[in-house]
C-alpha cells in the first residue's frame, strides 16, 4: 500500500516540480508524472538511508518535491547535451 501511496502522491509532485523549476522541457503530462513519482521514490529511498524515514514511511510531500526537481534537473542536463 505504500508504494501505491507514493506514486499518487508522485503525480502531484510532478506538477509542482515542473511548477517550480519554469523552463522548455520536452515530453507532457506523462513525462511530469514519471518525473514526479521517481522523485517521490527517491525522496524516500534516501530519507530511509539516511534514517530520515523508518522503513516502509514513504517521504513527505517536500521531499518528495525536492526528489522530482533533482530528477528533471538531471533530465535537462541530458537534454542539452543530445541538442
Amino acid at each position: 500500500m505504500d508504494l501505491l501511496w507514493t506514486a499518487l502522491i508522485g503525480l502531484v509532485v510532478g506538477v509542482v516540480a515542473k511548477f517550480l523549476m519554469p523552463g522548455k522541457d520536452p515530453g507532457g503530462i506523462i513525462l511530469t508524472a514519471v518525473l514526479g513519482i521517481g522523485g517521490a521514490y527517491l525522496a524516500t529511498f534516501l530519507g530511509q538511508f539516511v534514517k530520515w524515514y523508518q522503513p516502509g514511511e514513504p517521504a513527505g510531500f517536500i521531499a518528495a518535491v525536492l526528489g522530482a526537481m533533482l530528477i528533471l534537473w538531471v533530465y535537462r542536463r541530458f537534454q542539452q547535451k543530445k541538442a
